[in-house]
């Protein structure tokens, strides 16, 4: 059996349990290694001082922003071409999964291009005060130009994830993520670099995990062929990407918005308050990263599933994503409730007050962190399923709808305390709508998964 049938047999017929571990576990480790190199590349930088800290503070909203762009073509093609190979139609696969790719490193160069030239009046509105400016344009000048080479590696990361090659993600993200963590002390403290080194690190290691996917694509081990000549934007084509990739975006943007609504929220009390948020950032980026990982697995299984009809198995892998996530998101939560002080003491030099500041929203945020997993599978679920608008909804409740009217009235009334327990409570009630939609959904569609 080739490597091409072996991904087939995956989706349609290999037990539920086995094939998400097989599909989720290998992106889950990927991404997870990911955001720890993120996390370290926080320690490394967290050592040179909290002007420094909160330098990448503010640089990272608009990082994801251009990442974005390769979420709304790479996780907008995931869905369609999850459906398409469940329905044997490998021929406008080929076209969607090139199109996706030549779309999203064109519109991720605009992107760029655009940011490097208002960068300063961009960061400022980031939360970038006085004492870090000077800092945040040295390390986002450089992270933002190399962040072509990670528009397409989201944009393939999808793709492949949509063939059940999770192998191929998990190591093109490991490699980078490796590369990241011996470049760092090297060119930071070791050159001498400063900053500036954290960037010139993370842009090597985003170069790599482009090499790891042009490796994959040359030597034909894809199910999809990525030529030029299949380059079709058409309508029905577009539309079918837009429709699930527009809420993708719109997710991360207001994810960005949200963590630059906190930093700036954070900043009228200092310094340390908005330093404080970036490792906070960081470390609750490894749980829903691992969460993401792990449905990446779920996601090209459920679109097989609802596209060739087979609503058992798509009842059991919505059944036993839930389970798992939830789970893994209670102990996770867990861990920040016990022991906050003792994780951001580690990103702090000497900064008591950025410690306090820290470790009360890593309690507060793993609390509410418990109800993550059951929200994000409904949030894959519905995009998967073609259900855009839906999606669309309840991917921009956490972030959007729900987190920006408690960020803008309830500092006012409990100051500093107030922008801490701003995504807490947005993730509260964010759980009691997805319970809603839910219930509608499987009460319409017919597939509920007896939990």
């Amino acid at each position: 059996m080739n490597e091409q049938s072996k991904k087939m047999k995956l989706l349609e017929e290999v037990p539920i349990p086995k094939a998400l571990l097989a599909l989720g576990l290998p992106t889950m480790i990927g991404m997870l290694i990911n955001a720890l190199y993120n996390l370290i590349d926080t320690y490394f930088v967290g050592r040179l001082g909290t002007e420094h800290m909160g330098a990448i503070t503010v640089a990272y909203p608009l990082g994801q922003v251009i990442v974005g762009v390769g979420l709304l073509f790479g996780n907008g093609a995931a869905a369609y071409l999850s459906r398409l190979l469940g329905r044997g139609d490998k021929e406008t696969a080929n076209k969607v999964a090139s199109t996706a790719l030549y779309s999203s490193v064109c519109s991720g160069a605009v992107v760029i291009f655009c940011s490097m030239i208002f960068i300063k009046p961009i960061l400022k509105q980031l939360g970038a005060i006085d004492s870090v400016m000077p800092y945040a344009l040295t390390y986002t000048r450089i992270y933002i130009v190399f962040s072509i080479f990670n528009v397409f590696n989201v944009t393939m990361n999808n793709i492949v994830s949509s063939e059940g090659a999770a192998k191929t993600a998990m190591f093109a993200l490991i490699t980078g993520a490796v590369l990241n963590v011996i470049l760092d002390p090297i060119l930071i403290y070791g050159l001498n670099l400063g900053i500036a080194g954290a960037a010139i690190a993370t842009a090597a290691s985003q170069v790599v995990s482009t090499v790891v996917y042009l490796c994959y694509i040359f030597k034909k081990k894809s199910v999809f062929h990525f030529h030029i000549k299949e380059f079709c934007f058409t309508k029905d084509i577009m539309s079918e990407i837009l429709k699930i990739g527009i809420p993708t975006l719109l997710f991360q943007i207001l994810t960005s918005l949200s963590v630059a609504m906190t930093n700036d929220a954070a900043a009228e009390y200092g310094g340390s308050a908005l330093a404080a948020m970036g490792p906070v950032t960081k470390i609750m980026s490894i749980g829903s990263l691992v969460v993401f990982g792990f449905l990446k697995g779920f996601q090209p299984i459920a679109g097989f599933s609802y596209g060739s009809k087979k609503y058992e198995r798509l009842r059991e892998a919505i059944r036993i994503s839930i389970m798992w996530s939830t789970m893994f998101c209670v102990l996770f939560g867990l861990m920040l409730i016990i022991f906050p002080r003792v994780i951001v003491s580690q990103f702090a030099k000497n900064d008591m007050e950025m410690v306090r500041v820290g470790q009360m929203a890593l309690r507060a945020n793993g609390i509410s962190f418990m109800l993550f997993g059951f929200h994000t599978v409904y949030s894959f679920l519905f995009l998967v399923m073609g259900k855009a608008k839906e999606g669309c909804i309840l991917g921009s409740c956490r972030q959007g709808i729900c987190f920006v009217p408690v960020i803008l009235f309830l500092p006012g009334i409990l100051g500093l305390r107030g922008v801490i327990y701003a995504q807490p409570i947005a993730d509260i009630i964010t759980a009691v709508v997805t319970v809603f939609m839910a219930y509608n959904l499987h009460k319409k569609a017919g597939i509920n998964p007896k939990l």
